[in-house]
């Protein structure tokens, strides 16, 4: 049975909620949390849910449902649902460190990540700009692609998070084209897929409408689109992101590669939120995420919907079945 390691993210937000919504049906995985044990038990008895709580040993059978095997991880202060502790930024980072760590040593099989807040985490006085930075940065890779999927529908991002007029300077020929390969390569190795056929948006309106609403598309993304087509890829593109995602264009296509963070993700979370997941290529390890965020308002209340964490959690386990293939 395959080990997924999982990190529910902010204490005060929704992550725990959802784990345990979850904790008490049928997997086809062994699970282990990182996490602090007394923030699970004090929130399963607040969502009234019977869950025990076990100390995650390798070398034991996994546990059944209603039983978490858990990482322990040392809160550095009590948590409230819904309210944000700065003193808590550097445990969420711990769990993070740790999971990272546990992949590399090969000790699971992927990781499943919950939601974090990254402005309290900011406001502890910590630079953090997504789990996708920080698992590139602790793996020591050189780049990583961000990809969000919702069933057969892949949006895969150029650049992550960037302020909107840092974007244009950030699309190089060289980081679109190692952008391109990453997303290809996944698609081949997390997919399955031989040949993928991969769109490519434009950054400009109209895809810059032949220069007039800017060059970007002549100097950097043609020339790179057209060089991978040269290498017999199926590339397309650079085209109007504005009607790249009608059901007539995406016909055949396993992929779409957006510029910018808000470009591709309104669309795909708009198709499929809640039910969408988050993965990164180019880490030497699997790795899929929830695609909502903390929902503070909904932490300790019951009303939280687990559905991204369980497709999340389902993706990881199909991606593991390609390797195993």
């Amino acid at each position: 049975m395959a080990c997924l390691l999982i990190t529910p993210g902010e204490p005060a937000g929704i992550g725990p909620d959802v784990l345990l919504a979850l904790s008490g049906k049928p997997r086809r995985s062994r699970w282990a949390v990182l996490a602090d044990p007394e923030l699970l038990c004090a929130r399963a008895e607040q969502l009234g849910l019977a869950v025990s709580i076990e100390r995650f040993d390798p070398a034991a059978p996994p546990a059944p449902p209603g039983v978490l095997e858990v990482h322990p991880v040392a809160l550095r202060a009590p948590v409230v649902p819904g309210v944000l502790n700065v003193e808590n930024a550097p445990y969420v980072l711990e769990t993070l460190a740790q999971a990272t760590d546990l992949m590399l040593a090969g000790a699971a099989d992927a990781l499943v990540t919950g939601p974090v807040h990254k402005g309290v985490i900011a406001d502890s006085g910590i630079a953090f700009s997504g789990h996708t930075e920080f698992f590139a940065e602790r793996s020591g890779v050189d780049g990583v692609l961000m990809v969000l999927v919702a069933g057969t529908l892949r949006v895969a991002l150029v650049t992550t998070h960037l302020p909107l007029r840092a974007v244009p300077d950030a699309i190089t020929p060289a980081r679109l084209g190692a952008q391109l390969e990453r997303f290809y390569g996944g698609l081949q190795q997390r997919y399955g897929i031989a040949d993928p056929h991969v769109v490519v948006l434009g950054l400009n309106p109209h895809a810059g409408e032949g220069g007039h609403l800017g060059r970007e598309e002549l100097e950097v993304l043609e020339p790179v689109c057209a060089a991978y087509r040269a290498r017999g890829w199926a590339v397309t593109g650079p085209v109007s992101a504005d009607t790249a995602f009608t059901p007539s264009a995406l016909h055949g296509v396993h992929g779409v590669l957006a510029m910018y963070h808000d470009q591709g993700l309104p669309v795909l979370k708009a198709q499929g939120f809640g039910e969408a997941i988050n993965t990164t290529f180019g880490l030497p390890f699997i790795r899929t995420s929830v695609d909502h965020g903390t929902a503070l308002t909904l932490a300790g209340t019951g009303q939280a919907d687990a559905g991204s964490l369980a497709a999340a959690i389902a993706e990881a386990e199909r991606m593991l079945a390609v390797r195993a293939s």
